[in-house]
């Protein structure tokens, strides 16, 4: 623990400009927060001409008549419209509230509340509280009916919306009310910690971290997620058996095996699994039954599964731990700087002793392109773990020596399809545009990935029968 504190002691240090020369921090958030955004329009434009092909690719060209083709190119289309404008809007209003001084006012107005019920500025957890309430409903509301275009009119026109207005307020109330239940005790332990342990935070605050990350774990599938949707056993029948199958020849610890209501917002389809490492949960949305036959879903499962095998939310979560160190390893230099604060409007009595949670948020707005670029890097990571996902499900009939699985990989391929087709996905993406937003390969990509692990498993099969 000293070694550590010495060493993030030590890039202080080298971070100590921050707190002495005298940099316009506002200019340079707003220039990248714009540029982050300018760049994000670039690539819809780069992307918006692949809407007007007129045929699907090569490899998909069986897959999809005309007129579904067609309607998976309009909807990618309005699409990329209602991003492009809702994009630039949004930066217009954060640089405003920025420019503005808009967070300097709303940490007065957090004080200026809290002094109703007899708190002065000495409780700044309380304030901060205050002031998240604030600056949540400030931004919030005015993008609201950008929500309520996306849903009435966007997945409406289109065949998705199965959300009534009535459950738009109760789905958007909810969610309010959790916000406030579980991110105000959250925020409160997340500053007290800070105030505890002061210098050497950067531990303890990861350690707490990821036992908030665990505790969701086990919180969001009991309590959150029933409020916004019905959990059912899966019934008896075909896929039943297969999954359960499927769990036991690959000691998957199943617990419960679930259908879940996703047809009563939309008609996307889903299916994936969560839960502690001795006891998951599978999931699968009404509408992948639905849309899908039987040996198909179990082709989506193994998918799943294969992430279980190969620990891939294991290894994620330490990346994470990885990127959430990096951010709070950099954070002092700037909790320490009261002229970082000046530079966004706020008094020299607030800047002089900084509140954490304005610092942390200005922070992390300096960190916009650094994010961005580290947001393309775990989408190539998760990229490459569906791929190794896809080839373990290929691979299956030989791990479990299943002569029944043999055709997995082109059940995985034909339900991919079939989720694409209704869903009316993208099938002409642009590859920079991939790389920036896309965590998932494209169905073309993955497709031809699916024929290659197929190939090579065929041609193992015949240099062993030779030998």
């Amino acid at each position: 623990m000293d070694l550590l504190h010495s060493q993030l002691t030590a890039l202080q240090r080298q971070l100590s400009f921050v707190a002495t020369d005298p940099i316009d921090w506002k200019f340079y958030v707003q220039a990248f927060s714009w540029g982050v955004t300018l760049f994000e329009s670039y690539l819809l434009i780069r992307q918006y001409p692949l809407y007007s092909k007129k045929a699907p690719p090569a490899v998909l060209a069986g897959h999809f008549d005309a007129e579904v083709f067609q309607k998976s190119q309009n909807y990618g289309k309005d699409k990329a419209q209602f991003s492009l404008v809702t994009g630039l809007l949004k930066q217009c209003l954060d640089s405003a509230m920025l420019q503005y001084g808009f967070y300097a006012w709303a940490w007065d107005m957090g004080g200026r509340v809290i002094s109703r019920f007899g708190y002065g500025s000495e409780y700044e957890i309380l304030q901060s509280l205050a002031f998240s309430c604030v600056l949540f409903f400030a931004s919030s509301i005015p993008t609201l009916p950008l929500s309520v275009y996306q849903t009435f009119v966007l997945e409406e026109k289109h065949g998705f919306n199965k959300t009534t207005p009535t459950l738009f307020v109760t789905d958007l109330l909810k969610g309010w009310a959790l916000g406030f239940v579980i991110g105000s005790p959250f925020l409160a332990a997340f500053l007290y910690v800070f105030k505890w342990a002061g210098d050497r935070f950067v531990p303890w605050l990861m350690a707490f971290l990821l036992a908030f990350q665990i505790i969701m774990v086990i919180v969001y599938p009991t309590l959150i997620q029933p409020l916004f949707n019905k959990l059912s056993p899966l019934a008896e029948g075909e896929l039943r058996t297969r999954t359960e199958a499927l769990a036991v020849k690959l000691k998957f610890p199943l617990t419960h095996l679930y259908e879940i209501d996703g047809s009563k917002r939309s008609s996307h389809s889903n299916a994936y699994f969560f839960g502690l490492p001795w006891s998951k949960h599978i999931v699968i949305f009404d509408t992948l039954i639905k849309e899908s036959k039987p040996d198909e879903v179990e082709a989506v499962l193994a998918h799943e599964l294969g992430h279980w095998y190969h620990m891939h939310p294991t290894k994620l979560l330490c990346i994470s731990q990885v990127h959430i160190f990096t951010i709070l390893a950099l954070f002092p230099a700037f909790l320490h700087a009261p002229q970082f604060l000046r530079a966004f409007d706020f008094s020299k009595l607030v800047a002089s002793r900084p509140p954490t949670i304005v610092a942390f948020l200005l922070f992390q707005m300096i960190l916009t392109p650094l994010e961005a670029v580290v947001g393309i890097g775990l989408n190539a990571i998760s990229r490459q773990f569906e791929w190794e996902a896809d080839r373990f499900a290929c691979e299956l009939q030989d791990r479990l020596s299943a002569t029944e699985m043999k055709d997995m990989g082109d059940r995985l391929g034909r339900a991919l399809i079939t989720l694409h087709v209704k869903n009316l996905s993208t099938v002409w993406v642009d590859w920079l545009y991939s790389a920036y937003h896309h965590s998932h390969p494209t169905l073309t990509e993955r497709l031809k990935a699916l024929e290659s692990f197929q190939a090579k498993r065929a041609n193992s099969g015949i240099e062993k029968k030779e030998l």
